[in-house]
């Protein structure tokens, strides 16, 4: 009974040199949010963001490609493993809290020296010259979970399984909206191609016009040769559409996870709807949407459980550690039970003294990587607000280019039935018309290139705020 109550006394003595742990609770850090984003009328709590990515987008081409994206896609694949790993690595981390138990079996000869006091006894007491020994145990170890250490430790698994989880989510965002952007582009070059080949057969006509005028001695042979060059010109940017067309449909296939081939298209640009009237929500809300920033966030929270690790490695440590088994000098009577067993139970409190600062060094370095955390978590925020009010700004200016391109593009192409008529009649030179026809070929091609650039921004903002991961 006063060795029961020594070894209580002890423990209370350790335990006592500590008289608190401060608890590491997080505290969530200011972040640099507006109450709304730059470029919209009002704060709306909704958000296209909310949208499933098959709810935005309606294209069934597009759907389809964007399916295959996310069963196949390389880097996605790598993600959903990792996220694997971690829940793995969480399983067992749910265990750390359980002792440490293992089983060894061992056998040892001996033979001392004759000459020595170990050989003589044996050969006195034993009458033989060597000793046997031979265990057969159970070995257990555990650490009492005072100052949170194991919980911490716990947390750090959770925070880095979560990780991977919002990880695999932020490149599936990302997967998505390239797979749209790859699919309106190749929309786009669609659409010049068709521009372009129509601009060929005007250009045709107008070569066949010059030629015949040129033999009947209306114009020189410098109109042909401008004529005919406008042409070349236009076959040779007809060919690299081609040649765009296909690197397109390859890196789509790529995308997608699979070899280049040809990407079937069922529609045109001019059919390709997405929402107009686009609400980005608040900012707030969109913080905890995005999967990148939430894993910015999961980081910092991991940061913390550090914290509290390296605090719990300063204070003392409770370790109870246990044998048991058969023992015996004898290989005959190795397992004769009951005379073989033997067991020992032995507990401890050790408290760290000098480390040459070692513990007082990892805790302001988790400290320090705390703060580091903060200010990456902040960085993260504010990048995130900037990506949505470019993207806001964007689709805003490109709504009033598109507007812009569509008039010019009208306007010129009249311009070229003016030219080719006052061509005809003697009343313009071939030089304008050669130049309208220009002008207009730019334009419509511009014209392409805007609307694909909106479609990309209304892509981008969809991104931005979090949307592509549902």
């Amino acid at each position: 009974m006063k060795r029961l109550k020594n070894i209580i006394l002890t423990f209370a003595i350790a335990l006592g040199a500590v008289s608190c742990v401060s608890k590491m609770a997080f505290k969530e850090p200011d972040l640099p949010l507006p109450e709304k984003f730059q470029y919209t009328a009002t704060a709306d709590t909704a958000s296209v963001a909310n949208l499933e990515w098959k709810q935005f987008f309606n294209d069934p081409t597009l759907q389809e490609l964007i399916e295959r994206g996310i069963k196949n896609n390389y880097d996605l694949q790598i993600a959903l493993k990792q996220v694997a790993a971690s829940q793995e690595k969480l399983k067992q981390a749910k265990y750390m809290q359980y002792p440490d138990v293992g089983f060894g079996v061992s056998g040892q000869i001996s033979k001392p020296s004759k000459n020595s006091m170990n050989g003589q006894s044996l050969n006195l007491f034993l009458g033989q010259s060597h000793v046997e020994d031979y265990n057969a145990a159970f070995n257990l170890s555990w650490e009492a979970d005072i100052w949170g250490k194991i919980k911490n430790q716990q947390e750090v698994s959770r925070m880095q399984y979560l990780q991977t989880y919002e990880g695999s989510k932020a490149i599936q965002t990302q997967v998505v909206a390239a797979i749209a952007q790859g699919y309106y582009n190749l929309l786009m070059l669609d659409k010049q191609l068709g521009i372009a080949k129509s601009n060929l057969e005007l250009t045709n006509n107008t070569l066949l016009i010059t030629q015949k005028m040129w033999e009947s001695g209306d114009t020189t042979s410098l109109g042909v040769q401008q004529a005919s060059a406008q042409k070349q010109a236009t076959e040779l940017l007809i060919t690299q559409l081609e040649q765009n067309i296909a690197i397109q449909e390859n890196a789509l296939s790529i995308l997608v996870g699979e070899t280049p081939n040809k990407v079937n298209r069922t529609i045109e640009m001019s059919d390709t709807s997405l929402p107009q009237n686009i609400s980005a929500g608040l900012p707030a809300a969109m913080v905890s949407r995005r999967p990148d920033v939430r894993q910015q966030e999961l980081v910092l929270l991991e940061s913390n459980a550090m914290v509290g690790i390296a605090q719990a490695n300063m204070y003392p440590a409770l370790k109870i550690t246990a044998n048991g088994g058969v023992n015996s000098f004898k290989f005959d009577n190795w397992f004769q039970i009951p005379a073989s067993l033997f067991g020992s139970v032995l507990g401890g409190i050790t408290q760290p003294i000098f480390q040459k600062r070692q513990l007082k060094t990892d805790l302001e370095v988790a400290k320090i990587q705390r703060e580091k955390n903060v200010l990456a978590f902040r960085q993260s925020v504010l990048n995130a607000v900037g990506e949505v009010s470019d993207a806001l700004v964007s689709n805003e200016s490109l709504k009033a280019q598109e507007q812009k391109a569509a008039e010019q593009a009208t306007t010129l192409k009249d311009g070229i039935k003016s030219a080719q008529l006052l061509y005809r009649g003697g009343s313009a030179n071939y030089l304008e018309v050669i130049t309208a026809q220009g002008n207009s070929l730019q334009a419509e091609l511009n014209l392409a290139s805007i609307k694909r650039q909106r479609l990309s921004s209304i892509v981008d903002l969809y991104r931005a705020l979090g949307g592509g991961w549902k």
